[in-house]
């Protein structure tokens, strides 16, 4: 057995208070290395007067099950229930070799009855109820939309900024305008719960200088663009009528260079009441243009990217701290929104999201917090900073064996296991699933427009663990290449719609809220993945029901067997004798 494989961190997504009973713990080997696991828990004390009482220690034992194999590791888990809120714990780890260790939180060394007896276990001193990690509920029923707003619909010309283009009329850039707005949103509600979304993420509403508005000016208002305060108001009011739960973007990592703080830095310099607020090196604050906009060298202070027109906040300064958090509870408490999408959140510091995530829940206990992450997480959803992350690296691998070609379905499915290993079961519940955003090329595109393809895409990503999210005119067949092309205005002419294309996106919708406890908290088991064929089998099980999923991702038919009283909820390229064709898929359930 190699023993430098063995991999157990305590107090971590590895051994966590999963709900208010079960306490979950993991270990991580190399791959068909390990036959068998066995827990050894128990109370710490035990019988003992106390932990320097040199009695024999009683523990209680649970065999591990592999959950989640890949080419490297395997991943065993078990659950345990600790009426005292307390344990200690080791491993017995049984190699396919016939050698037979304990591990423990000291060392690795050879299985014996005596070694027993000098465990010096992993430790969880107390379980603590205020530590374990909640995530909003709601959250697991929840079927996302994501809308731009400049580019989804013009429901108050009065509004629209100077120079606003007729709707569609032209290709989208950075700078120019259609007169998207809030009216627009609230015109298609109806639209929108038809098609059966449950959830919207509004891209930033708040005043800004930008088509896409994350170089806020004023936080506090709504970008006259958009409307007013009034106009969000019935937006929220309508969408929780509805039953959909409403999510606005923020930027709390910089501000736009039109800002009354950036502008009073610009003019009074080192004097400013400002002059703190941001990353700034020296004095007066200068740099270099370019060709392009967005792109400046040999800036003196700090910025997103390398764009002079978004300075850098520093949110260790006590003032601009304030402010920010004064910022996310205000449209909490005056608007009532049930969650925030925080833009560029990895490259802020850790104590301002702690500040943040308890402000903001101390008035929603079931608020939501979701991060932009495109990597892994664990510092930030692990310590009551964030719900969730913008899934990236889950979704990543998806696109790439799908879509891309570029991963076998073998090397994909090992991919998406051990990203389910970074978080714990109630952050993948709750993680933000997308394929395409405001910030990459729509997914039809990448599809290089094969329709069944971006269906059957879509029908695996709604049957992973995790809210999918749909970005606007996705549903009626939009394309669009990389920033600014995948920003086109929303298709309202129903002549131009596709609506094959949206009544396959209203079945999928209604699949993923039917079965949505199914999707969010049942067991992922990977029964077949045949690199030969690219042929994926997965199934998906609770204790009243089993769907099996059969995805055919290769370039021949592949045949399966139906059973007598099965159910197929959802199915594309398939034939009547049990054929599933390429870009086919097969969503069953079992009686």
């Amino acid at each position: 057995m190699e023993t430098a494989a063995l991999y157990h961190r305590p107090d971590s997504e590895m051994a966590y208070l999963k709900d208010q009973k079960h306490f979950q713990i993991r270990l991580k080997t190399k791959h068909d290395d390990v036959v068998k696991v066995e827990l050894l828990y128990g109370d710490p004390y035990g019988t003992k007067v106390n932990e320097k009482d040199e009695g024999t220690w009683e523990y209680q034992v649970a065999e591990m099950k592999r959950v989640y194999a890949t080419k490297q590791h395997d991943h065993w888990i078990t659950e345990v229930v600790l009426p005292l809120r307390r344990l200690q714990y080791a491993f017995h780890v049984y190699g396919a070799d016939g050698q037979e260790y304990l591990y423990d939180d000291r060392r690795i060394y050879r299985y014996s009855d005596v070694g027993i007896e000098k465990l010096s276990c992993f430790r969880m001193p107390y379980l603590h109820e205020c530590d374990r990690i909640k995530t909003p509920e709601w959250v697991t029923n929840t079927v996302w939309y994501q809308i731009f707003p400049e580019r989804f619909a013009n429901g108050d010309s009065a509004n629209d900024p100077k120079n606003t283009l007729e709707w569609g009329s032209k290709k989208p850039t950075p700078e120019n305008f259609f007169g998207g707005d809030l009216q627009g949103i609230i015109d298609h509600l109806d639209y929108l719960q038809e098609l059966g979304i449950n959830g919207l993420y509004l891209c930033p509403i708040f005043t800004a200088y930008s088509n896409h508005k994350y170089d806020t000016i004023d936080y506090f208002n709504v970008d006259p663009a958009f409307g007013t305060k009034e106009t969000l108001k019935e937006l929220i009011d309508q969408a929780h009528e509805r039953g959909m739960h409403v999510m606005l973007d923020a930027v709390f990592n910089h501000m736009g260079d039109f800002s009354m703080q950036w502008q009073d830095v610009q003019k009074y310099g080192r004097d400013s009441r400002f002059a703190k607020w941001f990353h700034i090196h020296d004095f007066p604050v200068s740099y270099e243009e370019t060709a392009n906009f967005e792109f400046a060298r040999n800036l003196n202070y700090d910025v997103f990217a390398n764009t002079p027109h978004m300075p850098k906040i520093n949110t260790a300064d006590p003032q601009a701290r304030e402010y920010l958090l004064n910022v996310a509870t205000y449209w909490i408490e005056q608007f009532d929104i049930d969650a925030w999408r925080l833009d560029v959140a990895n490259e802020i510091d850790h104590e301002f999201w702690k500040d943040f995530y308890e402000r903001t829940h101390a008035l929603k206990k079931d608020f939501y917090v979701l991060g932009e992450v495109w990597h892994s997480a664990q510092e930030w959803v692990g310590h009551k900073e964030f719900d969730a992350v913008m899934n990236y690296s889950y979704t990543e691998p998806i696109i790439a064996h799908f879509v891309k070609k570029e991963l076998t379905a073998a090397e994909m499915v090992d991919m998406l296991q051990e990203q389910l290993m970074l978080y714990r079961d109630q952050t993948n519940r709750v993680m933000f699933n997308a394929l395409d955003t405001h910030d990459t090329e729509r997914i039809l595109t990448l599809c290089h427009g094969n329709k069944d393809l971006e269906k059957q895409t879509l029908a695996f990503m709604f049957t992973q663990y995790g809210a999918p999210c749909l970005y606007y005119g996705t549903e009626v067949g939009m394309d669009g290449g990389a920033d600014p092309d995948c920003r086109k205005c929303m298709v309202w002419d129903q002549n131009q719609q596709d609506h094959e294309m949206f009544n396959f996106t209203q079945k999928l919708v209604k699949m993923r809220r039917k079965y949505s406890q199914l999707w969010s908290k049942s067991r992922l088991e990977f029964k077949s993945v045949d690199e030969m064929s690219d042929l994926i089998i997965f199934k998906r099980q609770d204790q009243d029901m089993q769907v099996n999923c059969i995805f055919n991702t290769g370039t021949q038919p592949q045949k399966y067997t139906l059973g007598e009283n099965d159910q197929i909820i959802l199915q594309q390229n398939v034939t009547e004798d049990g054929q599933i064709k390429p870009d086919g898929f097969c969503i069953i359930r079992i009686n």
